[in-house]
């Protein structure tokens, strides 16, 4: 079986980045970061792929006439780079029918909330705080059309405290991000994960 070429998006820290790259080098995934794409230029994310002597691709939407021209770019980056899984890793951008259509099937996300709870934003971890609720977490899914609302892959609940801040609790959901994107992206490298409809079967 061939070594899983990933293709990573970032947009910030890159903590999630960080965490594949050091799973690959203990050698608890099977993987290689192929390339890098991230979308702005004074993200840290950049410096941990440069550290690991990975490509980067630096693409801002602003430079490209458009959405689409600027996806279609991140999209030809991808294929040229021969990725067998783009893997958004801390992404803060929606994506176009057209990228979804090119990698159907083998691009996933991290969200940092239980599914189908607080989908949609960037500030789940707040809107869960804001509402009250007891346990939240995150999840792995595949990325499709509707937002957030692809198949689940994994899932891990995390309790929300009582003196939490949005900082305290997000910082103990990253936590379980970067164990579960990694072991999502071991089971998609294994061929154990298949779609059936809107489920993910493991096994």
């Amino acid at each position: 079986m061939k070594r899983l070429r990933l293709g990573v998006l970032v947009s910030g820290r890159g903590t999630n980045l960080q965490a594949i790259l050091d799973a690959i080098a203990r050698g608890e995934l099977d993987a290689e970061v192929a390339l890098v794409i991230c979308n702005h230029k004074e993200a840290y994310a950049i410096t941990r792929a440069e550290r690991a002597g990975v490509p980067v691709g630096v693409l801002i939407q602003k430079e490209y006439a458009s959405r689409q021209e600027h996806q279609r770019a991140i999209a030809d980056s991808l294929e040229k780079a021969k990725v067998d899984l783009v893997v958004c890793a801390g992404w803060d951008r929606i994506f176009t029918h057209e990228f979804v259509e090119r990698f159907l099937g083998r691009i996933i996300n991290i969200h940092p909330a239980l599914l189908p709870s607080f989908a949609g934003g960037l500030h789940a971890v707040r809107s869960a705080l804001e509402y009250g609720v007891k346990v939240t977490g995150c999840t792995v899914h595949f990325i499709t059309h509707d937002l957030d609302s692809g198949p689940i892959i994994l899932q891990e609940a995390v309790p929300v405290l009582p003196d939490d801040t949005e900082e305290t609790l997000a910082e103990r959901i990253r936590v379980e991000e970067h164990r579960l994107l990694v072991e999502a992206i071991r089971l998609y490298g294994s061929q154990h994960l298949q779609i059936e409809g809107r489920k993910v079967r493991i096994g």
